[in-house]
């Protein structure tokens, strides 16, 4: 099993609240997973209802970091040495009757995943953060999902970092 009960309160942010950004320091986590991947040394960090991966030369952090403005663009691409980041982002919105199924979804997905971390905050179930990652080609892709239980809303990412 890839998911813990966070021990933070649990406190229904929103979606636009969440920012993006690369090569943020490090910051405290209320869970860590460290793995390699194909040879690639990767850290899954839960800060709450965000997450940062490190992975390579990556250090990717979607959060409600202070004095950052909240939004997610829905691409972004950036060169290090020797690789190529790619990043995209989306919100769904989900009708009442579906969200808990969804996040069960979610939940389930990263259960069954073998290289996942997911949190899931005390006082509701519906609220998680999930993040797995892969091997993919010459490179890594990591998905990462911020549920909103208050607003329905359901941030997922996607990322793939390649060698080249």
């Amino acid at each position: 099993m890839n998911g813990i009960t966070l021990d933070a309160p649990y406190l229904d942010t929103d979606a636009d609240q969440l920012s993006f950004a690369l090569g943020h320091p490090v910051r405290d986590a209320l869970a860590v997973r460290d793995l390699t991947v194909d040879g690639i040394d990767v850290q899954l960090r839960l800060l709450g209802a965000s997450h940062q991966v490190c992975a390579g030369p990556v250090r990717e952090t979607v959060a409600c970091l202070p004095g950052v403005r909240g939004g997610l663009p829905d691409t972004a691409t950036h060169d290090f040495d020797g690789w190529h980041y790619s990043f995209g982002a989306r919100v769904d919105a989900h009708p009442a009757s579906e969200f808990g199924a969804e996040v069960a979804r979610i939940r389930d997905l990263a259960d069954a995943h073998p290289r996942a971390l997911y949190g899931v905050f005390p006082g509701s179930a519906d609220a998680v953060t999930a993040l797995t990652v892969e091997r993919d080609g010459t490179g890594l892709t990591w998905r990462t999902w911020h549920t909103y239980p208050r607003s329905r809303r359901i941030v997922a990412t996607h990322t793939r970092l390649e060698a080249r």
